[in-house]
């Protein structure tokens, strides 16, 4: 038996979409910078060492005196003999004078006056430490000051640019439905058709 049948075939609908691509141009202008370093200023206050050596002892000590020093010394020692022989003399003047007292003053001055004590003495010529040396460091004082650095900028927007693309839709294809008829009979009165 054979069964009536309704077939149906149908296509879809396809669209087509074309989008070629946007244009985008970006530029970017560098930037204005100044930039400025201005110098330290640096002061440098020094004060010279100084060393001195004194070697006036030392040179006395050996005998080599300046002949300034040598005056000066024989005239001091003239005088200092000078003052004793007056002493001396009063002394002995003052003893002769009282001879009635007894004792016997001529012979003790002529031997205190011929009588000559002479002291050794053991050392180093010159002594230690006759050589006077001083010595005075150097000062320094640095004093600076640090500038800073002066930094002008201006910085530039970008430049930008787009060009959107167009989009362009068109139907590639349209939709179908086609419809067919198997085994179908119309029965009317006395009347039969396939369809």
């Amino acid at each position: 038996m054979l069964l009536p049948q309704i077939r149906l075939e149908s296509t879809f609908a396809r669209i087509g979409i074309e989008s070629p691509r946007g244009q985008q141009s970006i530029e970017q202008p560098r930037a204005d910078i100044d930039i400025q370093q201005p110098q330290a200023e640096m002061t440098i206050d020094r004060t010279p060492s100084k060393l001195s050596i004194d070697q006036t002892q030392a040179w006395e000590e050996m005998d080599l005196k300046h002949i300034f020093r040598r005056i000066e010394e024989f005239a001091d020692l003239g005088y200092q003999d000078h003052l004793t022989g007056i002493a001396r003399r009063a002394q002995e003047g003052d003893a002769l004078m009282r001879i009635e007292n007894g004792g016997n003053p001529i012979p003790e001055i002529a031997r205190r006056n011929t009588e000559k004590v002479y002291d050794y003495k053991l050392g180093f010529v010159p002594s230690h430490f006759s050589v006077k040396i001083d010595y005075q460091p150097s000062k320094v004082d640095i004093q600076w000051k640090v500038n800073k650095p002066i930094i002008n900028s201006k910085a530039r927007k970008a430049i930008t640019e787009y060009k959107p693309s167009p989009v362009e839709i068109s139907m590639k294809q349209d939709a179908s439905l086609k419809i067919d008829f198997a085994y179908l009979k119309y029965k009317g009165y006395r009347y039969e058709q396939h369809i």
